[in-house]
């Protein structure tokens, strides 16, 4: 690192030293950013010059000028350069409290706050002189009688204002004022410039500096002295021929330059701080923007004291936990937070977080536990280069947190892919150049771990979290979470996992499984009391009392005989005493109590209630009404206008993603919920009511009433959140263990439902070729899994070592595995390959096969329906069919389909005897009866133009039923098309699935579907883009948000700006997944000619 010390020799003759002192030279690899040159660093996101589609240009357009940068976002330019920070900013000094680059001891504010003083100078010989405690001073004297004394002060100085950070238009000068004032500073400086230029200009740029800054023309003869003293000095590198000096012939020329008209130039302050940029972009353009550069520079550097400090393992010494300040600004900005709270900063100020360690942390609901995640996040992404995994419950969530990220990526340029459903690429793009956030749900977050795997590239993630960090415990996905996370801490033990979870119970087992520090805090923004209500009564939640609830206060609400026999439990009352002023949540244990409960409060509610936000009340019906094709729910017409709607997987995800765009707004003020909202989205309320402590015909956990009192209480709105629980007298004495009791534990689940999670991670971890005999699965397991830290109360009848070689064995039983006659080594064959490369349940993998080798005895092509029965989900079979409807849709078919229907088992006699509540003979497979009856209602949902109302109406199903039957079926449908590929003898199915898991991924018009591919698009908003002329991917990502807003309805900007974002990011990931295509094709493999 090189800086500039500065000392005064001799006031009196004017003279400065410049000294580069040189203590530690750092590689220009570690600082390479998207300011690098093309032609060094290959292409990058979209955006930048060449690589993808600007404002102004189509895509892959070279050289088209980018516009004027959005506010908040950086400056761009039309031509990437190289911001080497080497030779410009030195040792960032890291024991003084500066937060960037330009701090006062720089050259920088000493010139820019003596041109400041010099400009109160007017030009008549006033002398301005500023006078700190300082031992020397630089005496800049010019014979125009304006003398200027800079000062190196020996204690710190007030904070500069540098000029780049003005308002776009200051206060115009005194004409020619500029011009003195530079011509001054710059004969003031006398010989001693040509020291300045020697280290400051690179030899490749000293005539672009003559002619970009307009050097006076009675000093160029002394420029070009300075020019030949300087000769190779420079500490750059040249990467253009050297400057030929003047000769007699050019004095011509010159002395007409001499005669041009003055043209406008920067001050001196301005021209050595564009010169000594330029020495930092030696390759840079001729015109970028000083206020751009400037802001890239203090990115760069401070970006560069956060990578030496983890590269030594040292503390972070960035002024963000190890974060430009840039970063800060961004994420305070997007959050709309002032300061992290303060357990935030305790959380983030850990030894084992500096240290990266593994992390769990818990925090009671609303806490700001995400944020923390996110800021770790970054600093891996930013700091260390590394990709990081964010692994998190619901589809919804990770639509959610990619929207929230996109924008955070463009401005720090690093890559967000989402990876939920049908979507996510296995591997993923290999990006040389940025960064990448895998945000993924539980089962695609364990595919891309295997494939990363698989590809000996796991090294690259450097940080996993895991949100709900409790669902361990939780059945089958709890299994896959500990799977996920074993594998990663045996191959990669330099990834650092990070957990969080509102509700953790046994810490300690976790503890020892991750090999991770617990921080615990039970902070919440806003205070949570606890109520229960019995009869007409409301007691506060107190562990010290006997009950463990004690008596606050008695109902006050006059119930008529009939309101009574309705509301019996009281809910109007309850409601009507937080509504319509604060939002009320209300938690019921089924969908239809959902439906219920609202049309019952709307029956007595006031008139006042309808007109409050009547117009907004009327854009939600009239938005739901655009999303179901002209038709909206009955029971959503009569409880919207007062402000009322239910919330349940009865909705579509267009339903559901207005209504709660509506409550966050304020139109509506009151949900009843199922509890599944309680984990899927953050929807707070001053008030929560729990309906009942049931959910269906189960008592609720513990950690289940955490999940949704936490709901109660807005930071930032409310001063107080309160929870009802509503109970009856037979429930009393289990509510205390309910209210009182400690937190689950969670359990490891892989020997649950006969050991298939273990059968699972046994055979992925000999496909993976992690273990490749059964004294490596043993060690395995006993050190790297939950079941290890739980093995003396999950075996009891066997140990660990016995269940490990049971499950080999069944596994080589299923012919799965199978020992390699010359080594003796585990090998999965070809069908266990394609098994744990599909994501596939063992458990119906040999049937999955049959069915796809039955399948191409004769494939029926004529339509999709063959293949739709292929796809459709085996979990999914228990679903009952309307019989007298299953014959009515099979008569509709053609003969060819009929005769299909009939080859896989369900003949039209078997449907007519049901139909006609007949038995059926003896050894049918009602299952592939089931299975059938699903595909048909799919092969309804894929006909053109979807209806999806009709097809519920037709088929008595639920809209959300429909749509989570089109989820599940894409997402087996990407499983079968990976198991497909991994056996030679299926290779027609590979282009087939491939357009059918499209098809059913969006069920929409063709051309919608591009717009559908950015996350939080549904489909009513595609259309109502398409229709306002967003009909590619492209001109949505260059879309002004604005814009946006004005052309579509019931469009917010902070909506707007999120699909933008999230357009611009899929796009460069397109563009990503292109390059790599062209790099594979063009590079040449280490067997190839030497030419």
């Amino acid at each position: 690192m090189n800086m500039f010390d500065w000392t005064m020799i001799n006031t009196e003759k004017q003279e400065i030293n410049v000294k580069r002192v040189s203590s530690k030279k750092r590689s220009r690899d570690a600082l390479r950013s998207h300011l690098t040159p093309a032609r060094k660093r290959g292409p990058g996101p979209p955006g930048e010059t060449g690589k993808g589609p600007g404002p102004q240009g189509p895509p892959g357009e070279t050289g088209q000028a980018q516009g004027p940068p959005a506010k908040g976002e950086h400056a761009t330019t039309s031509t990437e350069y190289f911001s080497d920070s080497e030779d410009l900013f030195g040792n960032y000094d890291e024991d003084e409290d500066d937060d960037s680059i330009l701090g006062d001891r720089s050259l920088l504010a000493k010139l820019d706050r003596a041109e400041q003083n010099a400009r109160q100078t007017h030009p008549d010989g006033t002398t301005v002189v500023l006078d700190h405690p300082s031992r020397t001073t630089v005496v800049l004297d010019h014979p125009s009688r304006t003398t200027v004394v800079l000062d190196h002060p020996s204690v710190p100085d007030p904070p500069p204002v540098f000029t780049a950070l003005r308002p776009a238009d200051p206060p115009s000068p005194t004409p020619g004022f500029d011009e003195e004032l530079s011509e001054s500073l710059l004969a003031g400086l006398g010989d001693s410039f040509r020291e300045v230029v020697a280290v400051a200009v690179p030899a490749n740029q000293r005539d672009s500096f003559r002619e970009e800054v307009a050097v006076p023309a009675n000093h160029r003869d002394f420029y070009e002295e300075v020019v030949r003293h300087a000769g190779d000095k420079t500490s750059t590198p040249c990467r253009q021929p050297e400057v030929e000096t003047s000769s007699d012939q050019d004095l011509p020329r010159r002395r007409s330059e001499r005669q041009r008209p003055p043209v406008a130039r920067r001050s001196m302050a301005d021209l050595l701080k564009r010169t000594m940029l330029g020495n930092a972009t030696a390759a840079g353009p001729s015109h970028p923007s000083r206020s751009s550069a400037l802001k890239e520079a203090v990115l760069s550097e401070e970006m560069g004291v956060a990578l030496r400090a983890v590269e030594d393992d040292k503390p972070d010494r960035g002024p963000f936990y190890g974060l430009p300040t840039r970063v800060k600004e961004l994420v305070f900005s997007l959050k709309g937070i002032d300061d992290l709270y303060e357990w935030q900063k305790a959380c983030l100020s850990l030894q084992s977080v500096t240290e990266r360690r593994n992390l769990i942390y818990s925090l009671p609901t609303s806490g700001g536990k995400t944020l923390v995640a996110e800021i770790l996040i970054l600093r891996e992404l930013l700091c260390r280069q590394k990709d990081c995994v964010f692994i998190l419950p619901y589809v919804s969530l990770v639509q959610e947190k990619v929207r929230g990220l996109a924008t955070l990526g463009l401005e720090l340029d690093f890559v967000v892919e989402e990876y939920a459903g049908s979507k996510g690429r296995f591997p993923p793009v290999r990006r040389r150049l940025t960064s990448c956030l895998y945000v993924c749900t539980i089962e695609k977050g364990h595919s891309l771990v295997n494939s990363l795997i698989e590809t000996s590239r796991l090294g690259d993630v450097g940080l996993v979290v895991v949100d709900e960090l409790h669902m361990l415990g939780d059945g089958s996905r709890g299994a896959i979470i500990e799977m996920t996370l074993a594998k990663v801490m045996h191959v990669a033990d330099s990834t650092q996992i990070v957990g969080m979870s509102a509700t953790l119970g046994n810490v300690k087992d976790l503890q020892t499984f991750l090999r991770a520090e617990n921080f615990d805090n039970d902070f919440r923004p806003v205070q949570l009391q606890e109520f229960v209500k019995l009869k007409d009564s409301i007691y506060e939640v107190d562990p010290r009392e006997d009950d463990g609830i004690r008596l606050s206060r008695c109902l006050n609400f006059k119930y008529s005989s009939n309101m009574q026999k309705a509301d019996p439990d009281h809910i109007v009352a309850l409601v009507t005493e937080v509504i319509p002023g604060h939002s009320c949540l209300i938690f019921c244990p089924t969908k239809k109590n959902c439906e219920n409960v609202a049309v019952m409060i709307c029956k007595y509610l006031t008139e006042a209630f309808v007109q409050r936000k009547k117009e907004e009340k009327a854009e939600l019906l009239r938005a739901l009404k655009d999303s179901g094709g002209g038709s909206v729910c009955p029971v959503l017409r009569k409880t919207v206008p007062y402000g009322l709607a239910y919330h349940h997987s009865g909705l579509t995800s267009d339903e559901r993603r207005l209504i709660e765009e509506a409550y966050s707004q304020g139109a509506l003020c009151l949900l009843a919920c199922t509890s599944t909202l309680a984990a899927g989205i953050n929807l707070p309320a001053r008030r929560v009511i729990l309906r009942s402590p049931y959910v269906a015909a189960d008592f609720l956990k513990r950690s289940q009433y955490k999940q949704m009192v936490g709901r109660a209480g807005r930071a930032g709105i409310d001063t107080m959140g309160e929870s009802i629980l509503v109970l009856q007298e037979r429930d009393r004495g289990m509510a205390k263990n309910l209210l009182c009791a400690p937190m689950e534990t969670c359990h490891s689940n892989l020997m649950k439902d006969d050991r298939r999670a273990l059968l699972s991670l046994t055979l992925s971890l000999i496909g993976l070729k992690i273990s490749s005999s059964v004294d490596h699965l043993r060690t395995f397991l006993s050190t790297s899994t939950l079941l290890s830290v739980q093995q003396k109360q999950l075996c009891v009848d066997s140990s660990l070592q016995e269940e490990c070689d049971r499950s080999v064995e069944l596994l080589k039983v299923k012919g799965l595995v199978s020992v390699c006659p010359e080594t003796l080594a585990l090998q999965v064959t070809k069908l266990g390959r394609a098994t744990f490369k599909g994501s596939v349940d063992l458990s119906v993998c040999a049937l999955l096969y049959r069915d796809l080798s039955v399948g191409l005895e004769g494939l029926l092509l004529e339509s999709f329906l063959h293949l739709l029965y292929l796809v459709t989900p085996y979990d999914l079979s228990h679903c009952k069919p309307d019989w007298m409807l299953y014959l009515r849709q099979f008569t509709m078919l053609s003969a060819a389909e009929q005769r299909m229907c009939a080859a896989v088992g369900v003949p039209e006699s078997l449907i007519t005897r049901k139909a006609a509540g007949q038995t059926t003979k003896k050894g049918v497979n009602m299952e592939v009866v089931h299975r059938l009856y699903l595909a048909l209602v799919l092969f309804a949902l894929l006909r053109e133009p979807p209806d999806l109302w009709g097809v519920a109406e037709r088929f008595q199903l639920s809209r959300g039923f429909l749509q989570n039957l089109l989820s599940s079926a894409s997402a087996f449908c990407s499983c079968v098309l990976h198991f497909s590929e991994e056996l030679e003898e299926f290779w027609p199915y590979k282009a087939l699935l491939s357009e059918l898991t499209r098809r059913l991924t969006y069920c929409v018009q063709s051309e919608l579907v591009p717009l559908m591919e950015v996350a939080g698009v549904m489909q009513s908003r595609a259309k109502q883009l398409y229709n306002a002329g967003f009909k590619t991917l492209s001109l949505l990502a260059n879309a002004d948000p604005s814009a946006l807003t004005a052309s579509v309805q019931n469009l917010f900007l902070k909506q707007a700006r999120q699909i933008v974002a999230s357009a611009k990011m899929l796009l460069s990931e397109k563009a990503a997944a292109l390059q790599e295509e062209m790099d594979d094709l063009l590079m040449i493999g280490p067997d190839g000619p030497v030419l």
